[in-house]
């Protein structure tokens, strides 16, 4: 008898485990109805706090927001928690975030030992340097002896440390802040001579001050930064839907499928195009969620043209041409590409 109940209790626990292990994230933000979505606040273009409207802007709260439209149907069922370079992984790996968009260079390291998977590249920058124009410097060459900074647990960190040793400025200091509006200040203050990070972050920086020209972006790029939402390791389930959902909003704009013509385009008979957009047999039940979801987003926020646009278009303060750069869609010879739907 004692024998028995100890099987009973050794298959209940192993039935307990299983259950654990094949939980998915998905399931979680399915039940709890919102979608925990990690990102800073102090990036304009990608992830801002609008103090006027109390809104978080930027590409990748968008990225957010499409993500919650697709496995929840409604973008707005999103909670925006608030990331820093260093507190990024850690808030994904503790459970307060579900996914994260936080301009994030895919780096090796950290999927083989942060523990994490990358969603599809959605934004391709580089390193790169800003200094105040009055300073005169007008390349990295000159900043031998100068103090530079950076954010904390930034991949920008390990960039200078090598730019520093190649170049063989002995005497260059290196300072960290927790975020980029702290950075930029420390820039603001002299603190820094330099303030180096990807050059879009420049860019937005620049463009955001009352007096753009007072900084000067160093032509020089130190490093590929080609950025990506991320998801705890090894929930291929969870990765999956938010995979795809990515490459649908590349889609999306290849085939010119926006938030104005998406009732028209629903009407289009073409097979693919029902399929893709759930009108008829969509992919959503295969992924666990609704067949419309890729409608759900394009209605949402539209596609990825859209979104790009919107936070760092022409109409931006911080406009970064995609036009021949891997921003563009492959179809206009940039690197932004989805695999086929059809």
């Amino acid at each position: 008898m004692a024998r028995s109940k100890f099987l009973i209790a050794a298959l209940a626990a192993a039935s307990l485990w299983a259950s654990g292990a094949s939980a998915s994230v998905l399931d979680n933000v399915k039940q709890r109805g919102i979608l925990n979505c990690g990102t800073d606040n102090t990036a304009p273009g990608f992830g801002y706090l609008n103090t006027k409207t109390g809104k978080i802007e930027g590409l990748d709260a968008d990225f957010c927001r499409a993500m919650a439209a697709a496995v929840l149907g409604d973008a707005s069922k999103v909670n925006f928690v608030i990331v820093t370079d260093k507190s990024r992984f850690n808030a994904l790996q503790t459970g307060q975030a579900d996914v994260v968009f936080a301009h994030t260079t895919v780096k090796p390291v950290r999927e083989s030992a942060v523990g994490i998977d990358f969603l599809p590249i959605n934004f391709y920058d580089g390193t790169g340097m800003m200094v105040k124009s009055a300073s005169g410097v007008k390349s990295v060459a000159e900043l031998d002896g100068a103090t530079i900074c950076t954010t904390q647990g930034s991949g920008t960190e390990a960039t200078l440390a090598a730019f520093v040793r190649v170049r063989g400025f002995k005497t260059t200091k290196v300072l960290t802040f927790e975020n980029l509006e702290k950075l930029f200040g420390a820039l603001q203050s002299d603190r820094c001579n330099a303030m180096s990070t990807d050059k879009s972050a420049l860019a937005a920086w620049r463009g955001n001050s009352p007096k753009p020209d007072d900084f000067t972006i160093l032509p020089e790029t130190l490093n590929k930064s080609p950025f990506a939402g991320f998801v705890i390791a090894n929930d291929s389930k969870w990765r999956n839907v938010l995979r795809w959902a990515t490459f649908a909003l590349f889609q999306a704009e290849e085939w010119d499928i926006t938030s104005a013509n998406l009732a028209d385009r629903q009407k289009d008979e073409t097979a693919f195009v029902q399929k893709f957009l759930g009108v008829k047999d969509g992919f959503g039940k295969d992924f666990g969620v609704a067949d419309d979801f890729v409608a759900s987003m394009i209605k949402s926020v539209g596609n990825y043209g859209e979104i790009y646009d919107r936070n760092l278009g022409p109409k931006t303060p911080y406009f970064i041409d995609r036009a021949g750069t891997p921003n563009a869609m492959w179809t206009k010879g940039g690197a932004e590409y989805s695999p086929p739907w059809n």
